[in-house]
């Protein structure tokens, strides 16, 4: 299985050999063109980033986990999920790394492990996603599509949940 990417490179460039197209010439064309994109992504994604900082940082995530324990013991659900469940809207890498701290503390087979591995699967690092497509298109205004990915993560979110109790409880 790990050799699917290799070779799969070496099929793309046997093809392109056939068909007469210089790799090289094409590969450092398209790096060419892709540096103005990556100068539109960079603001948001380093905005994104600086947010997520300055949550985890400022002590603001660790005061809104506390105001929400209270709300998610009522409704069953483990507060330890809650830092999964806030930063995964906002960062992939953040979300991976307090899936691995709730591995760590409870294990990968334990209802919280489990219950963070489907909200992670089940859920989309919206506003990084957001940031990166709006960015590279250039949309200023976004009407309609952030509350909607809002609400499609609470949607998910909250079907994870179910379906985890369902499955592994």
């Amino acid at each position: 299985m790990s050799a699917v990417v290799p070779i799969g490179v070496v099929l793309l460039l046997v093809y392109a050999l056939l068909c007469r197209v210089r790799v090289f010439t094409a590969f450092t064309d398209g790096a060419a063109k892709a540096l103005p994109l990556l100068g539109r992504l960079i603001p948001s994604l380093a905005a994104i980033l600086a947010a997520v900082t300055v949550l985890r940082d400022s002590g603001a995530l660790d005061a809104l986990i506390q105001w929400l324990t209270p709300l998610c013991s009522a409704v069953g659900i483990d507060p330890a999920l809650l830092p999964l469940i806030l930063l995964r809207p906002l960062s992939g890498s953040a979300a991976i790394a307090v899936l691995s701290d709730l591995f760590t503390r409870y294990g990968p087979d334990s209802p919280v492990g489990l219950t963070g591995s489907v909200l992670l699967g089940a859920s989309e690092t919206l506003l990084y996603t957001l940031a990166v497509y709006f960015g590279a298109v250039g949309v200023r205004k976004t009407r309609f599509t952030v509350p909607l990915a809002l609400i499609a993560t609470a949607t998910s979110v909250g079907m994870g949940l179910v379906f985890a109790k369902l499955f592994f409880e």
